[in-house]
């Protein structure tokens, strides 16, 4: 990386793209310039497939207990390598060190849990018509290429998600990082996964146009994992379609978070700044529409304006850094775009709104509190993907149930309440992936993570998470080759 040009890995090779293009990476809350990473295009993706299809001959055969190892040992290197990919992380992705160490952690953990349980099974025996003549299996096996096209805002995180259950399962990958993270996937790739067999692991580097849709349409990729928007999964379906791949897609989201009468507004106020806030609410999960109860708004509102008055905004790599910027320059717009489509429809700023008023480079913009929000403005519709807060009230808690059900969208939502009557009717009735009750945002690497309706349907993490990158294969098996008496003639 003297020149400040990396370079991508096709077949254990680290190679320039064909096309000889780069693309230009910046440290978001600067702006500057901090490397060059290849323009990959049909050419690569074609050299990186045929790579996987080849390695994938072999790898399948791996043993299981084997692969667990490798998988085992990239954990260990990602630990060995803490400090060089934190730095690199934080100046890439922008998010405050601490949250950046979290993300580490939850890259790390899934090599782990996915080792583990990539030994466990594959697959079960059933009872059989014949129990003493026949045997019937029900076996897992891997898809073969799998391609994985991963977002920016947890680079890593949702790479490991992806990564992890499909190397367990035995399939070979082409991983197509988002061109504004592209370092970091190619440093962890370099210095934690160089142990795998030479096509196992490829990573190709480019726009979704040029590397995205040709590792889409390529006949010898089996399966796509994505994490991404709607409006991309929807032409990711379209291409998969004729070629029936197998999709696993974890789209957009519109999180709502509720307040219930009976919460503590003190606490409440704590946990809807997090959970909107974190990563400057670039989060497929942040809670981007508020609902609480009518006599409680303005409380809640003045205690988000005073909380929100006294974070800090910096550098990641600042430790006194509570928000680091939006990712670049085109989300902050669209920020701006959803704050001032509201204030236009009557909607009212309790704080920020702007971006800071101290001159400097960088894609910040102030936290920022709405209300009198209504469900015709586009910041209760649309994901936002920014540290907003728009607050609407509501009388009756079957309102705001119906509200968190009235997006298309359905990856989770938050209630904080103690009242388990309220509680079971929430989680019963939201039509959700993932329901949090007071302890927002949290995973659970057993747990099934992905939403419903038009976020895609497809999960990450726990069992699900595994039997996603596997397919399902019948075998019903008789001992004896003797003829049966119901066949022909009759």
């Amino acid at each position: 990386m003297a020149d400040g040009r990396v370079r991508m890995l096709i077949d254990g090779e680290w190679v320039s793209a064909e096309a000889g293009g780069w693309i230009t990476v910046d440290d978001p809350a600067t702006e500057d310039i901090i490397g060059h990473v290849p323009a990959g295009g049909a050419a690569d993706i074609d050299r990186a497939v045929t790579a996987a299809a080849a390695a994938f001959r072999d790898w399948r055969w791996c043993p299981a207990d084997e692969r667990a190892a490798l998988l085992h040992r990239a954990a260990d290197k990602t630990s060995e390598h803490w400090d060089v990919l934190l730095e690199l992380l934080t100046r890439e992705q922008g998010k405050p060190r601490p949250e950046q160490e979290e993300e580490l952690e939850w890259s790390a953990s899934p090599l782990r849990y996915y080792a583990e349980l990539g030994r466990n099974n594959r697959g079960r025996v059933i009872p059989s018509g014949e129990p003493r003549t026949q045997l019937n299996l029900v076996l897992k096996e891997p898809y073969g290429v799998f391609g994985l096209i991963v977002p920016w805002n947890y680079p890593l995180l949702l790479l490991s998600w992806k990564l992890a259950p499909a190397l367990a399962a035995g399939n070979a990958v082409v991983i197509k990082p988002s061109e504004y993270t592209s370092l970091i996937t190619l440093e962890w790739i370099r210095r934690c996964f160089d142990h795998f067999p030479p096509g196992v692991v490829n990573v190709v580097t480019g726009t979704g146009p040029d590397a995205g849709e040709a590792l889409v349409r390529h006949p010898d990729v089996r399966g796509v994992a994505m994490t991404g928007s709607v409006e991309t999964g929807q032409r990711i379906a379209a291409v998969a379609a004729p070629m029936m791949k197998h999709l696993h897609l974890e789209l957009g989201g519109k999180d709502a978070f509720v307040v219930a009468p009976d919460a503590a507004p003190a606490s409440a106020v704590d946990a809807l700044a997090y959970a909107a806030l974190i990563n400057t609410g670039q989060v497929c999960t942040s809670s981007e529409r508020v609902y609480v109860p009518a006599h409680l708004r303005d409380g809640i509102a003045e205690g988000l304006r005073e909380k929100l008055e006294g974070l800090r905004l910096g550098h990641g790599l600042d430790d006194s850094t509570d928000l680091g910027p939006l990712r670049a320059e085109r989300f902050r717009t669209k920020v701006e775009r959803h704050v001032a489509d509201a204030v236009e429809r009557g909607a009212k700023v309790v704080v920020g709104g702007a971006r800071p008023q101290v001159p400097g480079r960088g894609y910040f913009y102030l936290p920022t509190v709405l209300v009198d929000v209504d469900h015709d403005m586009v910041i209760m519709n649309e994901e936002t993907f920014g540290p907003t807060i728009p607050i609407m009230a509501y009388e009756d808690i079957g309102d705001a149930i119906d509200w968190v059900n009235g997006n298309a969208m359905g990856l989770g939502a938050t209630l904080r309440s103690t009242e388990p009557a309220t509680i079971k009717r929430f989680f019963e009735e939201v039509k959700v992936g993932t329901v949090w009750i007071n302890d927002p945002l949290t995973d659970n690497l057993a747990g099934p993570f992905g939403g419903m309706r038009m976020t895609g349907g497809g999960r990450e993490l726990g069992e699900e998470g595994l039997e996603a990158f596997s397919e399902t294969k019948h075998v019903h098996w008789d001992f004896s080759d003797a003829p049966k008496d119901w066949w022909y003639p009759y």
